[in-house]
């Protein structure tokens, strides 16, 4: 058996893994076990009572995080003409369109959400392979296939994320950086978990949101009480 290093010891101290903490304990706890050299990532795990295989269970949205995510998000659009000129002046990193397509079909993914107009999407389609498994493709009901290309910009500069149900029925969502307050951090897990809640599909069954848990990055997860989780 594998000697625990120090940190190991020590996080296996700091936290009872068979204990439900209160949020903003566990927010607290998640902080003081961020010892990475780098800022980690405060990172929240909602385990939810759904099968995301059948279309009527499926939990996926956008909600922004009111104290930003901590990190700079590089926005790709698709567009032409005025539109594109929009793009740039609200921030956009990269704006394009079959020139783009030809840099994306070339390997070179240069941003972290990507926004078209209405008129583009046959070509951004045929980037569907590419761009699907990465959680890049535009989407009308995610606000990012849309002719408001400033604001999607702007939205997702300012802190917006998207959250996505996994096949085992989890979502995985940063909520901001070891190094923000910790009124910050608890401020977007409530916007996160709000949206989430507030997504339940119809097939959702019994127990809407199982388990809780928050950690950092490099750290271990801790188990927060769900009846504090609102609506649940």
């Amino acid at each position: 058996m594998a000697k625990l290093t120090k940190k190991a010891k020590t996080l296996a101290t700091a936290i009872d893994r068979d204990k439900l903490y209160g949020i903003n304990e566990a927010i607290a706890l998640a902080r003081a076990n961020a010892t990475s050299k780098f800022d980690e990532t405060i990172e929240v795990a909602l385990n939810l009572g759904v099968d995301p295989r059948h279309a009527d269970q499926m939990v996926r949205g956008v909600v922004t995080l009111p104290k930003g995510t901590g990190k700079t998000v590089r926005v790709g659009v698709f567009a032409k003409g005025a539109k594109a000129e929009e793009a740039l002046a609200a921030g956009a990193d990269v704006v394009g369109a079959e020139d783009l397509m030809e840099i994306v079909q070339g390997g070179k993914i240069d941003f972290d959400r990507c926004i078209a107009t209405p008129d583009m999407m046959g070509v951004v389609g045929r980037l569907g392979k590419i761009l699907g498994p990465k959680g890049l493709m535009p989407n009308p009901k995610l606000g990012t296939v849309t002719m408001n290309v400033a604001q999607a910009v702007k939205d997702a500069k300012g802190g917006q994320i998207e959250y996505r149900v996994e096949k085992a029925g989890i979502i995985h969502s940063g909520i901001g950086k070891a190094s923000f307050p910790a009124e910050d951090l608890r401020a977007n897990f409530d916007a996160l978990v709000d949206a989430v809640v507030k997504a339940k599909p119809t097939g959702a069954k019994g127990k809407y949101v199982r388990k809780v848990a928050v950690s950092s990055t490099m750290g271990a997860g801790i188990k927060v009480d769900t009846a504090e989780v609102s609506a649940a």
